[in-house]
């Protein structure tokens, strides 16, 4: 990466104050690029969600890894529900979606708790044998009695395809019927998926993000305190593709001494540490035994840290500096807060970023883990909390005695609810996921890179005012 003019300033940056220059390219397209990152984890889309309660669950990971992305399971979540979480998200399938099935006994009630689970809005109706006999979405369920068996309102006009018939064959077949979705059915016609137009054409976009068995991945966090390594060896032994050594200040003696007992494990998978914001916390973590620095203090969406502490360190610059200590050292960077547009990811990256950590973006997507809610306006929205605040921490700290859990919630920090709202536009985190991949895509082309190693190396960056932020965005529609 290089600065404008040469210009080199003399302060900490964050997002908002830089841009990125268009350089001449040879790039014709954006599906010219690859967005494969070489850190390890096996993602071809630069993108980790993070270790949220209210972000990472099995839905997120399954449809994030589909289109090669990784997720990072939270450390609060027990053990043996993190190993049941991988071993079924290793059983899905690399293009169809699981499906939501119910048999026609059920009722519109249980189809409405279930509906918002999955952002293709549908359940498969299926007899004692898993063969489906209906679908039903979302407006069959409109003025219906909650008690109303499936039966009486499912649509039974099905068209269904094959397991083994390509995306394109797929989309073809659910284009001829002029349907959204159809169940995806084996040679006895028994219910393995759904697919849907937009999951076909992804399909021919995406690379899932794959093990070596041609499993999708998945990655988990463990924290710094406690049984490390019997956390650790627990979270390798289920199958977990990256494990991720977590806390808020990364750069202390529990971090550098769970580091070294993790890699006493001899792994066998990358091991992501932090967060940091300093060359110097790079090095002493890389010198520990990691493979991947999480970078950013203060950056994230749900974090009061800087407001409470006066501690962190404007994002593009922390990940331009760490990421420049890693390089120097065969290690690789994750920059880990503060993306709030498709711009920041293409920053973040351009500083150096192997990978780009989103938290409360996803969030308010049908794949999080939360409820879904609606508002007095009927907009729809999910909660989401910071990992530092009263809500996460009391998850945490559940075995403790009532005392010892009133000492820590004096010193907790973050936001413990805020509302993230769906998209009516982008409900889905796919949707989401287009939109940040398709402006990533473009910022590559700009900068004339065919691959991360070719953008950090062309791109070109600026130093901006206030003014030229604000001059960047569109106007408002009702202008």
């Amino acid at each position: 990466m290089r600065f404008l003019n040469g210009a080199t300033p003399g302060y900490d940056l964050t997002y908002n104050d830089v841009f990125m220059a268009p350089a001449r390219s040879e790039v014709g397209s954006r599906l010219d690029v690859d967005l494969a990152t070489g850190d390890g984890t096996g993602t071809t889309i630069p993108l980790v969600v993070a270790n949220m309660t209210a972000v990472a669950g099995r839905r997120m990971a399954e449809t994030v890894a589909r289109r090669g992305g990784i997720v990072v399971i939270p450390q609060d979540i027990p053990i043996d529900v993190v190993a049941e979480v991988v071993a079924w998200v290793k059983q899905r399938h690399l293009v169809h979606d699981t499906a939501i099935a119910l048999g026609p006994n059920d009722t519109v009630g249980d189809a409405i708790h279930l509906l918002p689970k999955r952002a293709y809005g549908a359940v498969i109706v299926v007899d004692d044998d898993g063969r489906p006999m209906g679908v039903v979405t979302e407006a069959d369920t409109v003025s219906v009695d909650r008690f109303t068996q499936l039966r009486h309102v499912m649509s039974t006009e099905l068209h269904t395809v094959p397991v083994d018939a390509d995306p394109r064959t797929g989309f073809d077949r659910l284009s001829a019927g002029r349907r959204r979705l159809a169940p995806v059915v084996d040679d006895a016609g028994r219910l393995v998926g759904v697919l849907t137009r937009p999951g076909a054409l992804r399909a021919t976009l995406y690379r899932p993000a794959v093990d070596a068995q041609g499993r999708l991945r998945i990655a988990a966090a463990v924290g710094i305190n406690g049984d490390v390594a019997g956390k650790a060896k627990a979270l390798l032994e289920a199958g977990v593709d990256t494990l991720v050594v977590d806390t808020a200040h990364g750069h202390q003696e529990r971090m550098i001494s769970a580091l070294r007992t993790v890699r006493g494990l001899d792994p066998g998978v990358p091991v992501a540490a932090g967060n940091v914001v300093t060359a110097d916390g790079v090095r002493d973590l890389v010198d520990a035994g990691a493979d991947i620095i999480k970078v950013g203090v203060g950056p994230g969406a749900m974090c009061t840290t800087r407001m409470m502490t006066g501690v962190g360190r404007p994002q593009f610059s922390a990940v331009l500096d760490c990421a420049a200590a890693a390089r120097d050292l065969g290690r690789h960077v994750w920059a880990d807060g503060g993306v709030r547009h498709p711009r920041d990811v293409a920053l973040a990256l351009a500083a150096g970023a192997s990978n780009v950590m989103i938290g409360s973006w996803f969030a308010g997507t049908y794949e999080s883990p939360g409820d879904l809610y609606t508002d007095e306006d009927g907009r729809r929205y999910k909660e989401s909390f910071g990992m530092a605040s009263a809500r996460a921490v009391s998850a945490r700290t559940g075995d403790d005695s009532p005392y010892d859990r009133a000492r820590k919630a004096i010193f907790e920090e973050g936001i413990s609810s805020a509302r993230m709202y769906l998209d009516p536009t982008r409900p889905g985190v796919e949707d989401l996921i287009d939109e940040i991949i398709s402006g990533v895509r473009s910022a590559f082309t700009y900068a004339g890179a065919r691959s991360l190693d070719e953008f950090h190396e062309r791109v070109l960056v600026g130093v901006q005012s206030t003014a030229g932020y604000t001059e960047g965005m569109p106007l408002p529609t009702s202008w």
